[in-house]
């Protein structure tokens, strides 16, 4: 389980000065897009500035930065480069695994209650095509997610198909003892960790999934259509989405790409989406995920932790409903209101310049290091003036 409320030396100075925010904006949404950092749009502007001037970007440069970037989004998850795969979305990733991954008529996927929906469709699609079954773990009344899952394993369950954190509210799901639970059964791990990689630890070694996908505009505070996908080395020889020429064996010399090649690149870059040595892209990639090592994600985890398990102890005394600490990733919040979130709150509050999601029943409160103490106090302040109660 995760303690929110233990302090921890390592965490993490205000880092507003990194993003360009100004003083009256209270950005708590970095689930729905995190922002760029400063270092990240210059490193974009270089990579604009070769397409400017075109005659500046070598042949060899189409492959050494998407290189660069495969690195350190290995490192990210504590594996080797050769099993990450450069993708454009979550989904994108999802479906790579839901075509390597078998299933037997009557076999069962399971999902958890109100998954987000790039994690469905595709198996949904696969337990069709296979004469499968989809299960799905019911939200559980005291927020213990893990348990849910644990729960809903069958004999029958091949593939779990799960994220670490609810979407929606924060939920959180321990991969490891999830992980565990699927391999005692000879089940598959296929993961969606769009909403906690960058946030919450994560570490391939321990968790062991098959498959792991994120999207790197939010907690990875990357651009847009551009994610990372981790592919154990024994699915690696599988067939990818797309046939382009850079994920086939020699492509880095262009005199011979009429050589055509059935061999692919080495490892899961046969899985590599078409176009990936967009410079702007992967230039701002490569800074925001430098940053991000060079905090530590265990130092981010806890530096937003213990803020916010401080903000749901606080929303309890309003009255908002929030899920226990332990059960909550430590990067995300929901408040839930006992009678529904009043209409058009998030508008309100826009109006305001403090910017939230609302959820379900819930207020999805998502800071990271650029808030301030000011931007908590503003969005309470803000929430009694609109609501008085919750």
């Amino acid at each position: 389980m995760i303690n929110t409320k233990i302090a921890n030396a390592n965490q993490i100075a205000n880092q507003r000065h990194l993003f360009d925010m100004p003083d009256d904006i209270a950005y708590l949404n970095c689930a729905y897009m995190g922002p760029l950092m400063k270092t990240s749009v210059r490193a974009a502007e270089i990579g604009i500035q070769y397409k400017v001037q075109p005659w500046t970007y070598g042949g060899s440069d189409f492959f050494t930065y998407t290189e660069q970037l495969r690195e350190l989004a290995a490192k990210l998850v504590n594996t080797d480069s050769d099993n990450i795969a450069l993708v454009p979305s979550a989904s994108y990733g999802i479906q790579i695994a839901a075509n390597a991954l078998p299933i037997d008529k009557g076999g069962e996927i399971l999902i958890i209650k109100d998954q987000f929906p790039s994690h469905v469709y595709p198996w949904r699609e696969k337990a069709k095509a296979c004469g499968g079954k989809i299960v799905t773990a019911e939200r559980p009344d005291n927020g213990d997610w893990t348990a849910s899952v644990l729960k809903s394993i069958s004999p029958r369950t091949e593939i779990l198909a799960l994220p670490a954190t609810h979407w929606a509210d924060g939920g959180y799901l321990d991969l490891e003892t999830i992980g565990k639970a699927a391999r005692d059964i000879g089940a598959k791990l296929a993961l969606d960790l769009t909403q906690s990689l960058g946030a919450l630890p994560f570490d391939i070694a321990v968790v062991r999934p098959d498959f792991m996908v994120a999207a790197g505009y939010k907690w990875l505070l990357g651009p847009y259509t551009l994610g990372y996908l981790y592919i154990a080395p024994q699915w690696q020889s599988g067939a990818p989405l797309e046939h382009n020429w850079m994920n086939r064996k020699g492509s880095e010399d262009f005199s011979r790409l009429v050589d055509y090649q059935d061999e692919f690149q080495p490892g899961a870059r046969r899985f590599d989406m078409g176009e990936k040595s967009n410079p702007a892209q992967v230039l701002a990639a490569c800074a925001a995920l430098d940053q991000i090592l060079d905090w530590g994600i265990a130092n981010i985890s806890d530096t937003l932790g213990a803020r916010n398990s401080r903000v749901a102890d606080h929303a309890r005394q309003l009255g908002f409903l929030v899920t226990e600490d332990e059960y909550r990733s430590p990067h995300y919040i929901g408040l839930a209101y006992k009678d529904g979130v009043p209409k058009g709150l998030a508008e309100k509050l826009a109006e305001n310049n403090i910017f939230l999601s609302v959820r379900g029943n819930s207020v999805r409160v998502t800071p990271h290091l650029y808030n301030t103490e000011a931007d908590i106090e503003r969005l309470f302040d803000a929430l009694h003036y609109v609501t008085s109660r919750p």
